[in-house]
């Protein structure tokens, strides 16, 4: 699904809750304040500010990099099974045998 946020805007948010949060009496207030200057969610900014912490190496989990490595192989691997499924389909009609 496209995102309503272009990328600046989404790097704009985190390095605002990043660089603000000490002024704040704990990360969720920042993201509130920011988010709600922003006119995002406050839960969609903190998904951000997650997922930046990751793809920065500061928290585990999978980088926006690799998952969208992973989704993109996914959707090469369903058309290949597409593909044999075609082949082997039309393998047998040739051969005379049904599928």
């Amino acid at each position: 699904m496209p995102s309503k946020y272009d990328e600046q805007t989404k790097a704009k948010a985190v390095r605002l809750v990043t660089e603000h949060v000490q002024d704040y009496e704990s990360e969720w207030a920042a993201i509130v304040a920011v988010s709600g200057r922003l006119g995002m969610t406050a839960e969609t900014l903190r998904r951000w500010v997650r997922q930046a912490a990751v793809d920065a190496g500061a928290a585990v989990g999978v980088s926006s990099e690799s998952a969208r490595e992973i989704r993109e192989l996914k959707r090469k691997n369903a058309e290949l099974e597409r593909t044999v499924e075609i082949l082997k389909a039309g393998g047998c009609r040739a051969n005379g045998l049904a599928a």
